[in-house]
């Protein structure tokens, strides 16, 4: 191993260290636990794991799952059809904040970590600097595409998200999502 791969190779650790050591991306407070499934530990991990992964998603040997919920968004996010009741909103609005993540709240003040965006980003740059002309083999492949598609449909199901607040609001319901 030279020199020059042995350092690259010590720095993309190192920045895999710090990721999974603190949450990378921005959070609401107040944040989870590092024992509940979407704390620190699981996001700084999953985090981790989708970085080490960008390689084999470029090249077309692994391929992201779109939830059925953000299918379903992308084809009419402002569709009522099935959601008569203010249960049935509710419970679509569950089950696209499972997979969109939180929702915005007000007053809920906005924290940044920096050192995990350090690291996010170093580990990013690092892994993606592996595959030469990484662009044109995206785009060859279809990964660019499918990235796109995937970008689409989140875009929709936020949109369908705050759609059907605005309804259920408009509603009067009062169920919790």
């Amino acid at each position: 191993m030279t020199r020059k791969t042995y350092r690259g190779a010590l720095l993309a650790a190192l920045a895999l260290t710090v990721a999974v050591q603190g949450p990378a991306h921005a959070q609401m407070k107040p944040p989870t636990t590092p024992d509940e499934p979407g704390g620190r530990w699981g996001e700084a991990k999953k985090k981790a794991v989708d970085i080490g992964s960008q390689p084999a998603r470029d090249v077309g040997m692994s391929k992201r799952e779109i939830p059925p919920i953000l299918e379903k968004a992308f084809d009419n996010p402002y569709s009522l059809q099935g959601l008569k009741t203010c249960k049935a909103i509710a419970g679509e609005i569950t089950q696209l904040n499972a997979v969109l993540g939180p929702d915005y709240s007000v007053g809920n003040e906005y924290t940044e970590n920096r050192a995990g965006k350090l690291a996010e980003a170093g580990g990013k740059t690092i892994i993606n600097s592996i595959i030469p002309f990484r662009g044109l083999v995206r785009e060859m492949t279809g990964a660019a595409p499918a990235d796109r598609h995937m970008n689409a449909v989140v875009d929709a199901g936020l949109a369908r998200r705050g759609f059907l607040r605005g309804v259920h609001l408009r509603q009067g319901c009062k169920t919790r999502f």
